[in-house]
């Protein structure tokens, strides 16, 4: 199950949202149906469907007709025997009708477990964590040896309380007491590394009208499933975490961005094809490449040759290019981004850090995997196309390798040679090396653009 999902829990209680949905479900029977065309609209809004938009036009048409005939005839016996049945049979349409709709769709209009909205996974206990096959946790401190258990054992005499000054400058501490080595940098768990999942069982069937088939994986930006529309197309869905709920700004800011990425060609990339937000949910639709990612071919298969080195540099610098050209800033361009299809290498996810960064409204903050990030994206200065340029010759370096450009030990010590040092470009083909060289160049003034990249490529 993945952690930003959960299936609905059986509560103790009530939800603070029963009752207003029980309130909002019978007004209809309150108002005689006079009500019904505000509270299927408020569905149909908070839902985005056009059947909804349907029966509210519906029911509105129905009450738009009874007070042109009543306005119409000053007494009710002079109006014709069918225009009489009509709106006799519109009221109970409103009325009844109305009631029966309501009832029918106030779970999936209010409750969470309906709407299937990101949430926190709760801590499991420790049982559940532990697989059955795991030894049990060793003690904090080794057991006592007994003679009786060890004959062989020979009784040693107890240590001195505190050793004679010498030993204690010159014997290295006991290694409990000794400082860990700083762990390594590892790329996180990126969306369609390994292709679709299986499903087990918990999580959401349908995310809008997109009906959940698998699971792809997670990122740092939201969970992201494979769907089907409503054609039977295969679709990659990204679930993205719930910040901008409560922010009208920040969601419209969010669209614009999305939209401006569903103008890139659609060569060399995974397309985007729909974009929904709404105060329970917020996804991007995206075209889904049948493939792996450029890190998991990598650490599967060992670093590209030459020729294939060439043809995926030809295809990721097209790509941007492209980006570029639509005005969007991938801003987060790495090997996990990078999809090995049957038609190709595909980018995915641009446009998307940038329309995030956009929501959070966090300026300041850092966007990228460390990795991959440019100079001036380390500094906080302003990120432009040039940044792309830059995590484009690390992920050739990676292709080339199978190791990160600026080593993989702690994030600082790769922030740091990422402003002060220059990678060793020496597993590279001569053909890219001089390429990468300038793009990795720190001065961001200085390297060339994606359409440069393909002209000294292809000469």
């Amino acid at each position: 199950m993945h952690p930003y999902w959960q299936p609905p829990q059986q509560p103790q209680k009530p939800a603070p949202n029963a009752a207003v949905s029980w309130v909002w479900a019978l007004v209809p029977l309150f108002t005689c149906g006079f009500g019904t065309p505000f509270v299927i609209g408020y569905a149909a809004a908070k839902k985005r469907s056009p059947w909804l938009v349907v029966a509210t036009g519906f029911y509105a048409l129905n009450f738009i007709v009874f007070f042109i005939a009543i306005g119409s005839y000053e007494e009710i016996d002079m109006m014709p025997t069918w225009l009489d049945t009509t709106t006799t049979l519109g009221l109970l349409a409103g009325w009844f009708g109305g009631l029966a709709n309501t009832l029918i769709i106030r779970r999936s209009v209010f409750e969470p477990g309906h709407a299937w909205q990101p949430v926190q996974q709760q801590p499991q206990p420790q049982h559940q964590q532990r697989p059955m096959h795991m030894p049990p946790p060793r003690p904090a401190y080794p057991p006592q040896h007994h003679p009786q258990q060890h004959p062989q054992q020979t009784h040693q005499p107890p240590r001195p309380a505190y050793p004679p000054q010498q030993q204690h400058m010159n014997t290295p501490p006991p290694p409990h007491m000794m400082t860990p080595p700083p762990r390594p940098y590892t790329q996180p768990t990126h969306p369609s590394t390994m292709g679709p999942q299986p499903r087990s069982g918990h999580g959401p069937k349908f995310i809008g009208p997109y009906q959940v088939i698998g699971d792809l994986g997670q990122g740092g930006q939201g969970a992201v499933h494979l769907c089907v529309d409503q054609r039977g197309r295969k679709v990659a869905v990204k679930v993205l975490h719930a910040h901008m709920a409560k922010d009208k700004d920040a969601q419209a800011r969010f669209l614009r961005e999305v939209d401006a990425a569903r103008r890139v060609a659609p060569f060399s990339t995974a397309r985007v094809l729909d974009v929904n937000i709404t105060d329970d949910l917020a996804y991007v639709v995206s075209e889904y490449v049948e493939g792996v990612s450029l890190e998991q071919l990598v650490k599967d298969q060992g670093p590209r040759n030459e020729d294939g080195l060439t043809r995926l540099a030809l295809a990721t610098s097209g790509a941007l290019a492209a980006i570029h050209k639509a005005g969007i800033v991938h801003r987060d361009f790495k090997p996990s981004n990078v999809l090995i299809g049957s038609d190709g290498p595909r980018v995915i996810d641009f446009g998307i850090a940038k329309a995030l960064d956009q929501v959070n409204a966090t300026a300041s903050q850092v966007m990228g995997t460390p990795a991959y990030m440019s100079p001036e994206q380390v500094g906080g200065r302003v990120v432009g196309p040039e940044t792309d340029i830059f995590a484009w010759a690390a992920t050739m370096v990676f292709a080339a390798s199978g190791k990160n450009a600026f080593g993989e030990d702690t994030i600082p010590a790769i922030l740091n040679r990422i402003i002060n040092h220059q990678p060793d470009l020496m597993r590279l083909p001569p053909s890219l090396r001089d390429l990468a060289a300038s793009c990795l160049d720190k001065n961001p003034q200085n390297r060339p653009t994606a359409s440069d990249i393909m002209l000294r490529i292809v000469h």
